[in-house]
């Protein structure tokens, strides 16, 4: 299986197309939201190319490659219009021989880890900031923002025969 990871779209048509294009480019099997995806929050600037709309005519389109868990700026809302699960606080995936955990990181973060086993790699977004650290034998990656970074780049996480390698592009 090969994974595509992104967190907050926060509703840019720009940056969930490239996230799209991103996927298809690098012929992945499923596409694996890690929240915040159609709104921006009152803490973050309008995104440029902001427009939910679209964004949900797009991500429709792949609803059966999609799995999403909740940011802390989606709502009830959002479900009634995204037709994939994207409620769920948390979600937990074996592939590779490697389970992940999912989250957006609002209740949980690599200084606050739920109780996971060692081994177990703890997939989260929220701070619009890559990370790759170990924390107690539990890997910490965060695929940075795709819409709103912080740290500079646009960014994702591929997932492939157990390895991780972040894809970025100039902000």
């Amino acid at each position: 299986m090969k994974f595509l990871i992104a967190s907050d779209i926060h509703g840019d048509l720009e940056s969930a197309n490239n996230v799209i294009s991103r996927f298809a480019e690098e012929g992945c099997d499923r596409l694996l939201l890690l929240g915040d995806i159609l709104y921006h929050g009152p803490r973050n600037d309008l995104p440029e190319h902001y427009n939910p709309k679209s964004v949900i005519s797009l991500l429709n389109k792949y609803r059966n490659i999609i799995l999403a868990v909740r940011g802390n700026c989606d709502t009830e809302v959002d479900q009634m219009v995204l037709p994939f699960p994207c409620m769920a606080d948390y979600a937990m995936v074996e592939a590779d021989g490697v389970m992940l955990y999912l989250t957006h990181g609002h209740l949980y973060g690599p200084d606050c880890l739920p109780p996971l086993q060692p081994g177990t790699v703890f997939l989260s977004g929220h701070t619009h900031v890559k990370l790759d650290k170990t924390v107690n034998g539990i890997r910490c990656l965060n695929p940075g923002s795709v819409s709103i970074p912080k740290d500079g780049s646009h960014s994702c996480l591929v997932f492939e025969n157990g390895i991780f390698r972040f894809c970025t592009w100039e902000a």
